[in-house]
């Protein structure tokens, strides 16, 4: 009983209190400054390609596995120091346990099956984002370089000559993705320096267009080191390697200028690899490759590092 005989229990009011605080932290974790809209995301950006909410969903299902086991931790951590600290009045030492086979078996097994179901999420989510079957409608060869990007336009367009699959600035680009370059595709190109910005943002970098609602495949060589490239609402990067190319689709769905940038470190001025993405109407796109015809940019800009012998067998394996 306590001093004034009555028989409550001390440990009611810090049951009460930790009850309050876990309430504050729930309202303080929530009440931010973003929108309904924005909170889901968990401040990934707004996808702008039909394969991006794809990604989201993984993000978002990665977050919530994570959150839960945390607050599990977080709850058996707290309830063990509220609940079994030492009392104030008795002085022997609890009851020590050395083992507990259930528990064991479980911090085990459960483990196992969240790696086991992150691990199948994320299998089956890649292959379909690396997947190369449909046809693209627009390819486009992405060229990094230290400090900046080039983007070869593998297309036909009016007025220019050429054949992209055997020009030779694109000799290091592997058989197997030329099968799929539009006949006599003379193209265009563009290509930036550090110092390049945008005319109607001004953000740094060159400006990469890309036509909305066509299927736009990225063919990705380096001319020195490993790059990476990332365009911030696909909500996914992939690393640009001299002697091994590497290739991956999107379908864009949202006008706009975006952001992207070079992912991997690769040396001093890593942070000046910067380039804008234009999302706009086929017309316009269309449009804009006359324009760099009329320029005076056409052809290609050499792709990059030739492909190592051991590309070249496994490339030779997969014909």
């Amino acid at each position: 009983m306590s001093p004034n005989g009555s028989d409550r229990s001390p440990r009611r009011p810090m049951r009460r209190k930790l009850l309050q605080a876990l309430t504050a932290g729930l309202v303080l974790a929530t009440a931010t400054g973003c929108t309904y809209k924005d909170f889901p995301r968990l401040g990934m950006p707004t996808p702008a390609t039909e394969e991006a909410p794809r990604i989201l969903s993984l993000w978002q299902g990665s977050w919530a596995a994570a959150l839960a086991t945390g607050v599990l931790v977080w709850g058996l951590i707290l309830w063990s120091a509220m609940f079994h600290r030492r009392s104030r009045t008795k002085i022997e030492v609890p009851a020590q346990t050395r083992y507990n086979m259930p528990i064991e078996a479980l911090y085990t097994v459960v483990p196992l099956i969240i790696v086991s179901v992150l691990f199948y999420f994320t299998a089956r989510d890649e292959s379909k984002l690396l997947s190369l079957d449909k046809k693209p409608d627009v390819t486009i060869n992405v060229v990094g370089y230290q400090w900046s990007w080039g983007f070869n336009y593998v297309t036909p367009v009016s007025g220019v000559t050429g054949d992209a699959k055997t020009d030779p600035n694109l000799s290091a680009i592997p058989d197997r993705f030329k099968k799929d370059f539009p006949a006599n595709a003379g193209g265009v190109y563009d290509f930036g320096t550090p110092a390049t910005r945008n005319p109607q943002t001004n953000n740094p970098g060159p400006t990469l267009w890309l036509p909305k609602g066509k299927t736009v495949r990225f063919v990705l060589t380096s001319r020195d080191v490993i790059h990476s490239f990332w365009v911030l609402p696909f909500l996914m990067k992939q690393d640009v390697i001299p002697g091994h190319t590497n290739a991956f689709q999107v379908t864009p769905n949202m006008e706009g200028t975006y952001r992207g940038k070079c992912a991997e470190l690769c040396g001093v001025d890593h942070s000046r690899m910067l380039f804008n993405v234009k999302i706009v109407s086929p017309e316009r796109y269309e449009q804009h490759l006359k324009d760099l015809a009329k320029k005076g940019q056409t052809g290609y800009i050499p792709a990059g590092i030739a492909q190592t012998s051991h590309e070249k067998n496994r490339e030779t394996n997969n014909l």
